[in-house]
């Protein structure tokens, strides 16, 4: 059986929110061999959801819930039913502190995890000065931070692709 597409989270396998699992969906019952890494908030615990009940929204009605926090996107202006397939029917990523969707272009852009270095080497000009000042970095701290960067370490950089003019987009996340 083959993983739903989520439009939003092209690769939930390998951006690590998608994992294997033996257990039963909490949701539906079943046992499909995947659950999402992440948990959805809700007031009901949830430890095991399917990628299929998050794929069609079963999992965020039945649980009153959601995996991503919906106010960067609707502060951005996004769409009600983008923020909605965003934070009901899309697998979230984990993250230090709350996760935080981006956008570009009026649409909610493409999670891709943990930027690359080679990713990170190609913010350069006004698109730099943009990161820079979004995420409330020094330009002189920059190159110290892009030097010692590691995927998967204290300081997080997540990537995300805007779906419409394809420009890469990064925040940054400290443990």
């Amino acid at each position: 059986m083959e993983l739903p597409i989520f439009k939003y989270h092209p690769d939930p396998i390998g951006t690590g929110a998608i994992e294997k699992t033996e257990d039963e969906c909490q949701c539906c019952g079943t046992r499909r061999g995947y659950k999402a890494a992440s948990t959805i908030y809700a007031a009901e615990s949830a430890e095991t959801i399917c990628p299929w009940c998050i794929a069609d929204g079963s999992a965020a009605t039945k649980f009153n819930g959601v995996f991503s926090d919906s106010d960067p996107l609707l502060t951005d202006g996004i769409d009600q039913e983008i923020v909605k397939e965003v934070c009901e029917r899309t697998p979230s990523f984990i993250s230090w502190q709350q996760e935080r969707w981006l956008s570009h272009c009026n649409d909610a852009c493409e999670f891709h995890g943990d930027a690359t270095k080679a990713d990170l080497d190609t913010l350069a000009g006004d698109a730099l000065k943009e990161f820079l000042s979004t995420e409330y970095i020094e330009e002189d701290n920059w190159p110290n931070m892009l030097v010692n960067y590691e995927e998967d370490d204290d300081l997080a950089i997540y990537k995300f692709k805007c779906r419409v003019c394809g420009e890469n987009r990064f925040y940054v996340d400290y443990s």
